[in-house]
C-alpha cells in the first residue's frame, strides 16, 4: 500500500513538472509576441560583426597623433588577416585593422597571432583593410565559465541541481525575452515587473521544489516580501520626489523611447533585484521549519514560529549586507567617480544615483524583514494542520487494529 501511495505521489510529481515546462515554454511565447507586437527588438537584416580568428599579423604602423592643445603621442595602426568563424563567409581569409588611439584610456591590448575577436566591415575607413576590429571575443570564454557551473551543480545537486539550471533558464528568459522587449517597446513597465517577479517565483518554486508544505510556504512568504518592497518603492517615489534620471545610460534609453517610464524602470530594478534575495530568505526558513516538524515530536505553532524567527535573525544578520555589497559593488566605479569629484557629503548622499542604490538595498531589506516572520508564520499552519491530520489517522488505524 505504502508503495503504491509513493508511485502515485512520483507520478504526481512527473505530471505537474511537465506541466510547468510547458506552461513556462507558453509564457515565453505567448509574453514575447505580447511584448513586442510580433516584431523583432533586433534587425533582422543587420550586417555587422562577425567572429574571427587572427591568422597572420602584416604590419605594425607608428601614428603620432595630436589634439588641439596637447602634446603629440604615439599611437598604433595594426594591419592584419583574420579568418572568419560563422555565417556565409566561413573559414574566409580578410585584411582586417586595429586602431590604438593613445588618448583613449585604458589602452587595449595589441592583438596577437590566434586571438579571438570581433570584427566589423568598413571599407572606407583603410583602404589596405576591409574590417575593423571592434572587441576581443570574450562570450567563449563565459560560456564555458558558465558550462563548468552547470556542471558542478549537476555533480552536487543532481536532480535538484538538475532543475535549478532549468529554473535559471527560464528565469534569464524570461527577462530577457519577454520583460526586456516590453520595456524596450514603451508597454507598462509596472505591470509587466508584477507578471516577471510572479512568474519566476512560482515557476522556480514548482520546478525545483514542487508542490508541498515547504514550496507554498516558500511562495507565499516570498511574494509578500517583493510586494512590500515594490509598494515601499512607491511611496517613497512619492517623498522623495524621484525622476528616473539616474545617469547618462537613463539619458540614453529616454531618446531611444521617450515612452519608457524612467521611474518605472526603477521600479523594476528594485523588485527583480529583490526576488533572489528574497526567495532565498523563505526558501531558508521553510525548508528549517520543514526538517524541525519531521524531527520533533510536539511542533506546535508557537515552537515553529519562535524557531522561524530565531532562524530568520541569523539569516537577517548577513542578508542586509548582501544587498548593500551587492548594490554597491554594481556601480562601484561610478560611485568612486562621484566621491573623488563632490566637495560635499551632503550633496553626494542626495544624488539621484546614489538614492536609487539606497533605496535599493533599504526596501530590500524591508522585504526581507516581512518575509522572515510570515514564513514561519504560514510553516506554522501548515505543519499543525499535518499533525493534525497525522494524529487523527493515526488514531483511526489504532481503533482498527482493536
Amino acid at each position: 500500500m505504502a508503495r503504491t501511495t509513493k508511485n502515485t505521489r512520483f507520478r504526481r510529481r512527473v505530471i505537474l513538472y511537465l506541466i510547468t515546462l510547458l506552461l513556462s515554454v507558453a509564457y515565453l511565447v505567448v509574453g514575447n509576441r505580447i511584448a513586442t507586437g510580433g516584431e523583432d527588438i533586433f534587425d533582422p537584416y543587420y550586417n555587422g560583426s562577425v567572429r574571427a580568428k587572427v591568422a597572420v599579423i602584416n604590419e605594425v604602423r607608428e601614428n603620432d597623433v595630436s589634439l588641439e592643445g596637447m602634446d603629440p603621442m604615439v599611437g598604433y595602426t595594426i594591419y592584419f588577416e583574420a579568418r572568419i568563424m560563422q555565417g556565409a563567409q566561413k573559414n574566409e581569409v580578410v585584411y582586417a585593422m586595429q586602431q590604438i588611439d593613445p588618448y583613449y584610456y585604458p589602452q587595449p591590448k595589441q592583438i596577437s597571432v590566434g586571438d579571438r575577436i570581433l570584427i566589423f566591415p568598413d571599407s572606407d575607413m583603410d583602404e589596405n583593410a576591409d574590417w575593423i576590429m571592434m572587441e576581443y571575443l570574450r562570450t567563449d570564454a563565459l560560456v564555458w565559465l558558465g558550462v563548468i557551473f552547470g556542471v558542478l551543480l549537476l555533480v552536487f545537486g543532481r536532480i535538484k541541481g538538475f532543475n535549478t539550471i532549468v529554473s535559471l533558464a527560464f528565469t534569464c528568459l524570461a527577462v530577457f525575452i519577454v520583460f526586456i522587449p516590453a520595456v524596450l517597446a514603451g508597454r507598462n513597465v509596472y505591470l509587466w515587473a508584477i507578471v516577471t517577479c510572479v512568474y519566476i517565483v512560482l515557476m522556480t518554486l514548482l520546478i525545483v521544489y514542487g508542490v508541498n508544505r515547504k514550496s507554498i510556504a516558500s511562495g507565499i512568504g516570498c511574494i509578500a516580501g517583493v510586494a512590500t518592497a515594490g509598494l515601499l518603492t512607491l511611496i517613497m517615489d512619492q517623498i522623495i520626489h524621484l525622476t528616473g534620471m539616474v545617469n547618462e545610460d537613463s539619458l540614453y534609453l529616454s531618446m531611444y523611447n521617450d515612452k519608457i517610464d524612467l521611474k518605472a524602470v526603477i521600479f523594476a530594478a528594485i523588485i527583480i533585484g529583490a526576488i533572489g534575495a528574497v526567495m532565498d530568505v523563505s526558501m531558508s526558513i521553510a525548508s528549517s521549519l520543514t526538517e524541525i516538524s519531521i524531527v520533533s515530536r510536539d511542533p506546535t505553532p508557537k515552537k515553529l514560529i519562535r524557531s522561524g524567527l530565531a532562524i530568520g535573525r541569523d539569516i537577517m544578520g548577513t542578508m542586509a549586507n548582501t544587498l548593500v555589497l551587492a548594490y554597491i559593488g554594481s556601480s562601484l566605479s561610478v560611485v568612486l567617480l562621484l566621491v573623488a569629484h563632490n566637495g560635499s557629503f551632503l550633496e553626494l548622499m542626495n544624488r539621484e544615483m546614489i538614492v536609487v542604490d539606497v533605496l535599493q538595498a533599504l526596501v530590500g531589506s524591508y522585504g526581507i524583514l516581512l518575509t522572515i516572520p510570515l514564513t514561519s508564520l504560514v510553516c506554522a499552519i501548515l505543519f499543525r494542520r499535518t499533525q493534525k491530520a497525522r494524529a487523527a489517522a493515526k488514531a483511526a488505524a489504532e481503533g482498527q487494529n482493536r
